[in-house]
This record gives C-alpha cells, sequence and structure tokens, in this order.
C-alpha cells in the first residue's frame, strides 16, 4: 500500500536552482524603486524663509527647483518658454535657460531668496528675487535681453524701476530678444 502524503497548506511553487534568490532581488529592487520615486515625487513645502537654498535644478530661464522641492518663480522677469506643454521652444528660452544656469553655478548652486508682497503664485511656486553674491538674477536676464520686465504685479516699486531701467539697456544695445524685433517705446 502506498502512503499518502497530507496536503500541504501552502502550494510549492517551482522553483529552480536560484529562483528564491532572484525573487528576493526583485522584491528588493522593487522597494528600491518605489523609495526613489516617493523621494523624487516629496511635497513641496507650504512656507519657505528668506535665506540661502541649494538649486536642484533649473526648470528654465525663470523657474528654479530647489533640494527641498519648492519651485521659485522670479518676481517680474519673464524669460522665453522652453518647457510648456503643447508649444514649442521660443527664441532666446535656451539661451535664457542657461544664462540661469551659469548664473547659479557661479554660486556653487546656492542661492539666496528674498521676497516682496506676494509670495505664491497661482500655480504654487514662490515668488522671489534670486540672488548669488550682490547680483540679482531677475535683474540680470532683463538686462541681458533674456527676459522682459513684468511691471503688471504688485511688487517693489523701486525695484520695477530697476527692473524697467535695465530692460531699456537691453533695448538700446539690441541685446538678445531685442535683437530681432524692434525695440517697443515705453519699456514695454
Amino acid at each position: 500500500m502506498t502512503r499518502r502524503r497530507p496536503p500541504r497548506p501552502w502550494p510549492r511553487l517551482p522553483f529552480r536552482r536560484g529562483g528564491a534568490l532572484t525573487l528576493i532581488l526583485l522584491a528588493v529592487l522593487w522597494i528600491l524603486v518605489r523609495g526613489w520615486q516617493y523621494q523624487s515625487q516629496r511635497a513641496p513645502p507650504e512656507s519657505l524663509a528668506e535665506g540661502e537654498y541649494r538649486v536642484e535644478r533649473v526648470v528654465d530661464g525663470d523657474t528654479l527647483l530647489l533640494t527641498n522641492g519648492a519651485r521659485i518663480r522670479l518676481i517680474g522677469a519673464d524669460t522665453p518658454e522652453t518647457v510648456k506643454p503643447h508649444e514649442p521652444v521660443q527664441p532666446f528660452g535656451p539661451e535664457a535657460s542657461d544664462f540661469t544656469r551659469t548664473f547659479v553655478a557661479r554660486g556653487g548652486g546656492t542661492v539666496r531668496l528674498q521676497f516682496d508682497r506676494e509670495r505664491v503664485d497661482k500655480y504654487g511656486r514662490f515668488l522671489a528675487y534670486v540672488y548669488v553674491g550682490d547680483r540679482m538674477l531677475n535683474e540680470e536676464l532683463i538686462r541681458a535681453g533674456l527676459a522682459r520686465a513684468e511691471t503688471g504685479f504688485r511688487y517693489s516699486p523701486a525695484v520695477k524701476a530697476r527692473f524697467v531701467l535695465a530692460q531699456t539697456e537691453a533695448q538700446t544695445a539690441r541685446r538678445g530678444i531685442w535683437s530681432v524685433a524692434p525695440a517697443r517705446p515705453g519699456g514695454l
């Protein structure tokens, strides 16, 4: 008479040599990938104090991403688009992005933020003046002809005057965006 084995409570999987090790490695890999995804999708801070911050990357000429997840939009400077969905890259957009990368790199990847009246825009980006040393990125982009001065928003009238002066200088010298289109009277 043949002896019958009792049924196993857990089905036996047909592993070959090394199969269990492969399964364990796949599980570890999955955990690492999920951890990386969580880290890269961290929530931006709800508030941000003035001070020095490390830049993770330059999104485009007028937008930075900090290592803490905060997105920074330059107050009063509008650079040509390079990453707007469903929009072509605009002339001088890549140059504006390169200018911003170089500017940030001069500070070793660290910038100093200063805020004005409104701290956050409708897209959840922090609005700031961005400095490396005593130079303001917002103003330098406008002076280089790689951004237009945006004066229709609520921020310091004294800074607006600086931006309009920088734009007039760029228009007169026909730099950047002002080299291909006739400079408009009135600065805007």
